[in-house]
């Protein structure tokens, strides 16, 4: 059975290898150090029979963002500065990468993003897509582009509660 945790000490991030050094990097030498100085919060998903093999990991953070960035429709609703839930990183290991893990690991951001908006309050997840093909990838999500910045990309709160 597949679980999500808090990345902690007993995870081997050594072997972890999702194709991008930038990412394998974060998780072996940063992640922890976010958790533990309350910077970001960084959640793995294994296995239960093999509980120290990361399949796949993403990070969240809070975010603010200018208001100007949204579309002109939402922007108005807001003062000028927005709190959000920002998604900082999400990666599969090369092993398990085309078996809709990135999946997994996408709707739990989500539903961990309604659970701060209950708690803190903010208006939807963000994310930097890395390049074009990361930004059709959160299309499909119903990510949008911000304005003149067409890889930084909005998800609204009201949007992830109608997928749940």
């Amino acid at each position: 059975m597949k679980i999500i945790e808090l990345l902690n000490k007993s995870h081997n991030r050594e072997n972890f290898n999702c194709g991008n050094e930038i990412l394998n990097q974060f998780l072996t030498r940063t992640a922890r150090q976010h958790i533990q100085k309350g910077i970001s919060r960084t959640f793995v998903l294994v296995d239960t029979e093999q509980p120290q093999t990361i399949i796949g990991f993403f990070t969240l953070s809070i975010c603010e963002v200018k208001a100007e960035k949204l579309p002109p429709q939402l922007a108005k609703k807001y003062p000028t500065t927005v709190p959000g839930v920002k998604l900082a990183r999400l990666a599969v290991t090369q092993d398990w990468q085309g078996q809709r893990i990135g999946e997994i690991l996408m709707i739990e951001a989500m539903k961990r993003a309604l659970v701060i908006a209950e708690n803190a309050g903010v208006i939807g997840l963000f994310v930097d897509a890395k390049d074009e093909k990361a930004q059709i990838y959160y299309q499909r999500y119903s990510f949008f582009s911000l304005v003149d910045v067409p890889l930084e990309m909005f998800l609204p709160l009201e949007t992830i509660k109608k997928l749940f």
